[in-house]
């Protein structure tokens, strides 16, 4: 390796879950870097891949703003809550989770035949009251199976009985569905462009569909696993008689208990890989042109990371550069090393002891930037 006057590094990780957003870990692998690496550039890129941190992300990238709002939570109880608006006011960025997700729930709350998807609805519906003209709905960490019927009901769906009643939200009454009426929806989402960032291909009922593989999760029995999977499947007959849609197959259509579908079906959204909808957004080819060296990582590396996560798309990108590329993880799965299949030149994991879920927040910051300092000496061995 030449020397050179400045030694220019894009850092560019996810959040590592529960201990770090991207920005913070981004920044202890820059304290890190500059205890070794006195003579280098360091371009923070914070990333997501759809999934948490994919508000702050896009947010952080164009100079946006986060908006508050009061929502409905997964069992019709009113929350603070929040999404993401970018620097020119025309993109809203949602995580379904803010309003709709598990973790907003105790475990003996968890109930997929009543939970409900109205407040992810609502943040749309407070998107479009701004006149953005792109929304971005992130779709992981539900804690329903509605089939996004609850979303759109917020929008102005109305979902009828064979009395012609309205059903009451939730999975377990789906198998009751008579009568889709979209003629209320709210005529703003006509012209605006509806991305769902979705890094799974579950269809929508079957073996691997909603139900059957993530109803367990949000405390769904082997008896109401069953009976949402068929709600399931009869919402989707409804569709495609009412509204014309075909989406009982479509990979993705099961994320987040079918509210892939639903997105799909009642609002226009497109499903994309959400890793390249934060490439995108971000602008991260441009960012990271002239660098040395790319950093990626997340909490955990192992043989998933190829499938869609941030660092395999940062490796992507750096690749298409001529960029070599290093990550730095919480700790390693017993498959970490597919990722050297994807672009990644090497991964090190920041764990230094055994280190209890309490005392993670407060270890795991020095960890990373420990770690991250040992990377750059082996880089300065070659740089002198």
């Amino acid at each position: 390796m030449s020397v050179k006057k400045r030694y220019k590094i894009a850092i560019a990780p996810d959040s590592f879950k529960g201990n770090m957003t991207a920005l913070e870990a981004a920044t202890k692998m820059e304290e890190g870097f500059k205890r070794s690496l006195k003579n280098i550039t360091v371009k923070k890129i914070p990333m997501a891949d759809g999934g948490e941190g994919t508000v702050s992300a896009i947010v952080e990238a164009t100079g946006g703003r986060i908006v508050k709002r009061t929502v409905l939570d997964p069992l019709g109880r009113k929350i603070k809550s929040s999404f993401g608006l970018s620097g020119d006011g025309k993109t809203a960025v949602i995580e379904m989770a803010e309003a709709s997700g598990l973790v907003l729930l105790k475990a003996k709350e968890c109930n997929p035949m009543k939970t409900s998807t109205y407040g992810t609805g609502e943040l749309i519906k407070s998107a479009l009251k701004l006149g953005v003209s792109h929304i971005l709905v992130g779709i992981g960490g539900s804690a329903t199976n509605d089939g996004g019927t609850g979303m759109a009901r917020a929008l102005g769906v109305k979902f009828l009985d064979a009395g012609g009643q309205p059903l009451p939200e939730g999975g377990g009454s789906l198998s009751r569905l008579a009568k889709i009426d979209i003629s209320k929806l709210d005529p703003r989402l006509k012209k605006v462009k509806i991305e769902v960032a979705c890094d799974v291909d579950n269809p929508l009922t079957g073996k691997t569909g909603a139900a059957q593989v993530y109803g367990p999760q949000k405390g769904a029995t082997p008896a109401m696993v069953k009976k949402l999977d068929a709600g399931l499947a009869h919402m989707a007959k409804i569709i495609k008689r009412d509204i014309g849609a075909d989406i009982l197959k479509v990979p993705g259509a099961g994320a987040a208990g079918g509210l892939g579908a639903g997105l799909m079906a009642f609002v226009g959204g497109e499903l994309r890989p959400g890793v390249d909808i934060v490439i995108d957004r971000i602008k991260l080819k441009q960012r990271m042109k002239g660098c040395d060296l790319v950093v990626t990582g997340e909490g955990r590396m192992d043989g998933q990371t190829v499938f869609g996560k941030t660092p395999s798309g940062v490796a992507r990108v750096a690749r298409e550069l001529g960029i070599p590329v290093v990550a730095i993880c919480g700790c390693l799965g017993p498959t970490a090393a597919q990722v050297n299949k994807i672009g990644i030149d090497a991964f090190f994991s920041a764990l230094e002891d055994t280190v209890t879920d309490e005392d993670l927040p407060k270890k795991s910051p020095v960890m990373l930037a420990n770690c991250a300092e040992q990377v750059a000496r082996l880089i300065n061995t070659f740089i002198k």
